[in-house]
C-alpha cells in the first residue's frame, strides 16, 4: 500500500507533537501559577488602595508610594503574561500544526489506498506530505519546543515558507487525484 508510510508517520509523528501537551503542563503550568498568585496580590493591593482613595492605615499616600504600587502591579502583571508566553508559542506552533500534519499524513496515506492514479502520482503525493510537515511542525518543533536557534533562523528565512508550501501543494495534488481517479469499492450489485 502506497500510503502506509503516511500513515505509519503520521501516528508516530502525532505521538510526538501530541505528547507536547503534557510537556506545557509539566513545565510551565508552575510559573504560571507563582506569576498569577503574586499578579493577584499586587493588583488586589492596588485595588484596596484605590477603592479607599489611597489611603491606607488612616494615611494618605504620597505620590510616591501610589507610583511605586501602580508599578508593581504592572510589573506582575507582566510577569503573568510572560509566563504564559512559552506555553501559547508551543501550543500554536508544533502543537497544533503537528497534530493536525500527522493526522493529514493519516488521512492521506489511507485515501491513497483508494485512488486509481498513476503509482508515480501517489509517491509524489506521499512524500510532498511527509517532507511537507516536517518541514513546517517539525521545524517549528525544533525552534520553539527545542529552542534551537539554527531552526529558529531557518524559520525567519524565505525557507520557513517551503514547509507549509509543500502541504498546500499536497492538498492541492490530493484534490486532484481525487478528482480525477477516486476508486467506488462500496458499489453494490443493483445499484
Amino acid at each position: 500500500m502506497i500510503g502506509k508510510k503516511n500513515i505509519v508517520f503520521g501516528f508516530i509523528y502525532l505521538v510526538f507533537t501530541a505528547a507536547l501537551g503534557p510537556v506545557m503542563i509539566v513545565y510551565y503550568s508552575g510559573d504560571v501559577a507563582v506569576a498569577e498568585a503574586a499578579k493577584q496580590e499586587k493588583m488586589s493591593a492596588l485595588q484596596v488602595a484605590a477603592a479607599n482613595d489611597f489611603e491606607v492605615d488612616l494615611e494618605k499616600m504620597t505620590a510616591d508610594q501610589i507610583g511605586k504600587a501602580n508599578t508593581a502591579a504592572l510589573l506582575a502583571l507582566s510577569a503573568r503574561m510572560n509566563s504564559q508566553a512559552p506555553i501559547d508559542a508551543i501550543k500554536g506552533g508544533p502543537h497544533t500544526h503537528g497534530n493536525l500534519e500527522a493526522l493529514l499524513n493519516i488521512v492521506v496515506g489511507l485515501v491513497l489506498g483508494f485512488l486509481a492514479v498513476p503509482l508515480l502520482f501517489k509517491q509524489i503525493i506521499s512524500w510532498v506530505f511527509i517532507v511537507g510537515a516536517l518541514g513546517h511542525s517539525g521545524l517549528l518543533y525544533l525552534a520553539v519546543a527545542l529552542g534551537l536557534p539554527w531552526a529558529q533562523a531557518l524559520l525567519a528565512s524565505p525557507a520557513g515558507y517551503v514547509g507549509p508550501s509543500l502541504i498546500l501543494l499536497g492538498l492541492l495534488l490530493a484534490g486532484i487525484a481525487a478528482a480525477l481517479g477516486f476508486k467506488d469499492r462500496l458499489v453494490t450489485d443493483g445499484g
